[in-house]
């Protein structure tokens, strides 16, 4: 709702008079000051359905009626004047701010996680500051940390807020995250999805099929969406597969791995030569016990 003050006076006629006429905007109210030398003045705040305050400085004994009558039918045709003017320009209040005006917003965070934005030496939190353009400053609050990030511009902002909240996601099996290849090894690729948090894409999960190695398919520094499938029992470490998010070839019939053919016997089935009498070429000589000794 938007608002217009008024100052309105009753000049002495002993004085010399002198009038100043400003105006500013400020949070979509318009104030306009008109100041005289008097013994009386008062002040009307309203909107286009009427008066919300008023209030008035006297110095002499009393105020006519009709003194009054006036002047806040003049403060009213006023207000309404410059509320129309101000509907023409902006019907209505805007959702935010222009995307250049300096803002701060605030966040909270777990507090075990604070340490993890922060940064050995505030080593991530000076990255995310230098590389976003942003003034970040964090309170522990109880259970929580309490993060005020500032800048010149909504796009630094909303860089810096998305990256304090990857480093504070727990992924669970499911999520879907952009990720970069790190390192390519001969059974698959790590993958950094989040701030300082990397799985492994095994190869079989790169797509439908068994591509027999990853070279010449991805490039350290690739991008691409990748999905948690599971979680390591031994280890924790996230498994992560590319091919969850593509669709499932038509009449595709997943192959069994090629592990050759078998050997009968296993290493029974070797010529191990000529066997040796005596069990181990010693003569055995039987006990009364039961027990024998090799000589």
């Amino acid at each position: 709702m938007s608002c217009f003050e008024t100052y309105f006076v009753e000049p002495s006629p002993n004085h010399h008079r002198r009038s100043e006429l400003t105006s500013k905007a400020t949070h979509g109210r318009i104030a306009v000051f008109y100041q005289k030398l008097s013994k009386r003045g008062a002040k009307a705040i309203g909107t286009a359905d009427g008066i919300t305050a008023c209030q008035m400085d006297i110095k002499v004994d009393g105020l006519s009626y009709d003194v009054l009558a006036k002047a806040l039918e003049q403060a009213r045709q006023g207000r309404l004047y410059i509320l129309d003017k101000i509907h023409e320009t902006i019907p209505e209040p805007r959702e935010d701010y222009k995307d250049f005006v300096p803002r701060i917003e605030q966040i909270k965070i777990p507090k075990d996680f604070i340490g993890a934005v922060i940064g050995k030496g505030g080593e991530v939190i000076q990255k995310i500051q230098a590389e976003t353009n942003t003034i970040i400053n964090i309170e522990e609050e109880g259970e929580f940390g309490i993060v005020d990030v500032a800048s010149q511009n909504k796009d630094d902002i909303a860089a810096a807020l998305k990256w304090i909240k990857d480093i504070c996601t727990v992924p669970e099996v499911g999520d879907v995250f952009d990720a970069k290849v790190v390192s390519i090894v001969e059974f698959g690729a790590f993958m950094e999805f989040l701030p300082g948090k990397e799985g492994l894409m095994h190869i079989s999960e790169y797509e439908w099929g068994h591509p027999e190695t990853l070279e010449g398919l991805i490039h350290v520094g690739d991008e691409f969406q990748v999905k948690v499938i599971a979680f390591d029992e031994k280890n924790g470490k996230i498994k992560l597969s590319r091919k969850a998010l593509l669709p499932k070839p038509e009449g595709y019939v997943e192959e069994k791995p090629n592990r050759g053919p078998r050997r009968e016997g296993g290493d029974r089935g070797r010529d191990r030569g000529p066997r040796r009498e005596g069990n181990g070429g010693g003569e055995r000589r039987s006990g009364g016990n039961g027990s024998g000794r090799r000589r």
